[in-house]
């Protein structure tokens, strides 16, 4: 279901470097790391899931490449077909987001003088 959602990345026929390690065990590791709050370079290699900086940089390259959106639709899609999501238990967060009262308005600025000064630039 994941796997659709992540950049193809294609190695170069020249110069190829070394060959990617697996998305599916770097996106392992990325959940094995955000799950338990460990720091990326503390990420155990004996796990398989490559080194905290090879899961870190992949999760800066999929955020750039905007997968979790696709990802949090996808499940959400999913869920719902499924009829699995429960909204009575459901709680709305406001803290993310901006409660915007009236029009905006530019901050007043004390006056120190008895008029404004002339501009300097």
């Amino acid at each position: 279901m994941i796997e659709p959602l992540l950049p193809r990345v294609e190695r170069r026929a020249r110069h190829p470097g070394r060959k990617r390690h697996p998305d599916r065990l770097v996106f392992q590791g990325i959940l094995f790391v955000l799950h338990t709050g460990i720091a990326w370079e503390h990420l155990p290699q004996e796990l398989g899931f490559g080194s905290g900086m090879t899961c870190w940089r992949r999760l800066a390259e999929w955020t750039e490449a905007g997968v979790w959106p696709r990802l949090h639709e996808t499940l959400l899609a999913r869920l719902r077909g499924a009829d699995a999501l429960d909204f009575s238990r459901a709680v709305v967060d406001g803290s993310h987001i901006r409660a915007l009262k009236g029009a905006p308005r530019l901050d007043e600025a004390l006056l120190t003088g008895a008029e404004t000064a002339a501009s300097t630039t």
